[in-house]
């Protein structure tokens, strides 16, 4: 190790233990321990740091992202929209130094991380999508995305169930472009990692169909772990573990113990740690001007490689002018043109049909004129019918199954997985456009990954079948009662219930547009029938008038297959007559979206509102004066003998009407959305 490296190394090291010092908050274990490796990777890694969208970067993802401190230094030593200025307000409300990594908010970084486990997953989406995008459009003399997916990872990604779904199904794709290191310091918040800890880690990752490396000395031999980043990217069949046993909090005087994990050290430890390290230990913040020489010196060699690709990409658009062109129009995120006159449209006289196999449908008709739709289930593909006819999957060319250039990838039973491998598809850039499906049920599996893709504004769609108690048999186990009241009411989450083909073809031009907003789509197993009065546009408004009247004497409203309920509900009212207006929300969020005066057209003052759902009534409070659903579990039958177990029939909504009519009869009624702000 130079002695410049060695400076390098240790000032990555201070400046997280002073950015954490400031905050008097963070953890400076792992930055301390870690800082060996990630300079090594760092200094290999290829990237621009004013062009952090650049197709054909490595990637670094840091899962254990409690160790953020970390990163941010790194950031701001390699020149990235980053200063000692963000470094000073480390975890403070504004700052772009945030408590853990924000792909949103700090340039430079891939993905959001914190809960663990999600950073590896999501590295595994990263390396899924170079692949598929590099088999799509490489040729010989030229690669569009060659590049590399790091990861550093802790103990406590490993303890969780989502990255061995995830790293399972990694080394099943063979993916030899992620390289991820083991941070084996063997403590964790509670202490040791032996109170709870034990397994043979190089052995479960052996088994997945890992290349496991060891390096044995993380602290200080450099060359060792060099060595490995050379190994690793020769092995192209498999991902890379590598395991670096570390120091969490080294040169500290807590070194070795859990209390350097998660608090800021002493201020006589900063002492003799910056003494230790030949540092003035009165200066904070400090960058020798040689470290800051080695790394623009090191930048500079990656931005002669960066005008390479530049080169090698303009040549290519000029041989292969189709490509280059479809290529092109990926990297500026725009969509193929006039690709939505491919969404199927319906009229009343069209068949029932399942919106599960209308969902189908739209995927076969948009998947041929928008190759940035890649998609999968989760081991349903049967039931969720998201494989369309023809369509390649996405598998290791050795195994004669599929080629990396294929669209489906069969995720196998990883709800929680493959929402984290979405995400990092999702966050790997050229306008991927990608779905999974699963049973809405088991959405609730990987509530984690969803909640994420919110806050991280991915744009994934989740094609969540079986949507109610209308799936029947299966019984309370697989029917959906409370999920999407949850998802709705988490920020940033469009959930679609379509209620006929319109609404599902609305739905997935929703999910299609997205830039930023993840989709559910929930669908039925039982057919429905397509409803008049509904159409692409108005669906796309997320809540439409299906049944008008002037005045009428209550206004029935209702998602998914209790839209064509309330619709038979409406005639059988008037026969009583009765006037019953009937509206449809698709999706609340979209709703809301729109200006006061079209929402209070579809649910307007004057009238009660009456709510159908065959879920948790939770929610529908801000559409409705009254609501009839389920707060309950359901029950194991033929899904019409449920729904009338429950009275969810013509009769029952009917008479839940004539009620609400009857208590409102004589009062003032106001729209349930009229409110102060």
């Amino acid at each position: 190790m130079s002695p410049v490296e060695q400076k390098a190394i240790n000032t990555i090291r201070l400046l997280a233990v002073d950015s954490v010092d400031a905050a008097n908050s963070g953890h400076p274990g792992a930055p301390l321990g870690l800082a060996p490796a990630a300079h090594v990777v760092w200094k290999n890694m290829n990237f621009d740091p004013k062009d952090t969208k650049w197709i054909a970067r490595d990637r670094f993802v840091l899962s254990n992202g409690h160790a953020c401190a970390l990163l941010y230094s790194l950031l701001v030593l390699f020149g990235f929209d980053l200063t000692v200025e963000d470094l000073k307000q480390f975890r403070q409300l504004g700052s772009k130094t945030p408590g853990h990594p924000e792909v949103l908010d700090v340039p430079g970084v891939e993905v959001t991380t914190g809960p663990l486990g999600q950073g590896i997953s999501n590295a595994v989406g990263l390396a899924i999508a170079q692949k598929q995008f590099s088999a799509t459009y490489d040729k010989p003399e030229f690669k569009v995305a060659d590049s590399f997916i790091y990861s550093f990872l802790g103990d406590g990604c490993l303890m969780e169930g989502v990255s061995s779904e995830a790293s399972s199904l990694a080394g099943h794709l063979q993916l030899g472009n992620l390289i991820a290191f083991w941070d084996d310091n063997k403590i964790s918040i509670d202490g040791s990692t032996e109170v709870a800890f034990t397994e043979d880690v190089v052995a479960r990752y052996r088994a997945y169909g890992w290349h496991i490396i060891e390096v044995a000395d993380g602290n200080t031999d450099l060359a060792a772990i060099e060595n490995a980043i050379v190994e690793a990217k020769k092995v192209t069949d498999k991902p890379t573990l590598i395991r670096l046993t570390t120091t969490i909090g080294f040169g500290s005087l807590a070194q070795g113990t859990h209390s350097v994990h998660g608090a800021a050290l002493k201020k006589d430890d900063i002492v003799q740690l910056k003494t230790k390290f030949g540092f003035n230990p009165e200066e904070k913040f400090a960058i020798p001007t040689e470290v800051t020489e080695f790394y623009k010196a090191n930048v500079a060699e990656k931005l002669k490689v960066k005008a390479e690709w530049e080169k090698g990409f303009a040549a290519y658009k000029q041989k292969y002018p189709e490509l280059g062109e479809e290529v092109q129009r990926r990297l500026d995120g725009k969509l193929p043109k006039n690709w939505a006159d491919h969404l199927p449209r319906y009229t009343p006289s069209d068949s029932p049909v399942a919106t599960r196999k209308l969902s189908e449908i739209v995927l076969t008709k948009i998947l041929p004129v928008v190759p940035e739709i890649i998609g999968g289930s989760a081991d349903l593909t049967p039931s969720n019918l998201t494989k369309t006819v023809g369509s390649t999957d996405f598998q290791p060319p050795s195994t004669g199954l599929g080629d990396y250039s294929g669209r489906y990838i069969r995720y196998g039973v990883r709800e929680h997985g493959m929402g984290s491998i979405m995400n990092g598809i999702a966050a790997f850039g050229a306008n991927y456009k990608n779905y999974g499906g699963t049973f809405l049920n088991f959405v609730s599996y990987a509530a984690g990954a969803v909640r994420l893709a919110a806050l991280s504004h991915h744009p994934v769609t989740w094609v969540a079948t079986h949507d109610s108690i209308g799936l029947g048999e299966d019984g309370p186990t697989h029917q959906p009662i409370e999920t999407l009241a949850h998802f709705r009411a988490t920020p940033n989450i469009s959930v679609w219930r379509p209620a006929d083909g319109n609404e599902t073809s609305a739905a997935y031009y929703s999910a299609i547009q997205s830039t930023s907003t993840p989709h559910i789509i929930a669908l039925t197993r039982q057919n429905l029938p397509q409803l008049e009065g509904s159409s692409i546009e108005v669906a796309s408004l997320g809540g439409y008038t299906l049944i008008k009247h002037d005045k009428p004497d209550i206004i029935i409203v209702a998602s998914g297959s209790e839209v064509s309920l309330a619709v038979d509900a409406s005639k059988r009212l008037e026969t009583e007559g009765f006037k019953a207006g009937v509206v449809s929300i698709p999706d609340f969020l979209t709703f809301d979206k729109q200006p006061l005066d079209y929402r209070l057209s579809v649910l307007p003052d004057g009238a009660p509102i009456l709510s159908v759902e065959v879920m948790s009534t939770f929610g529908w409070s801000k559409y409705s004066h009254a609501q009839f659903g389920l707060n309950r579990f359901g029950a194991s039958g033929k899904g019409p003998a449920i729904y009338k177990y429950f009275e969810f029939t013509p009769e029952g909504v009917s008479e839940r009407a004539v009620k609400t009519i009857e208590f409102y009869k004589g009062k003032t009624v106001y729209s349930p959305i009229s409110t102060p702000f």
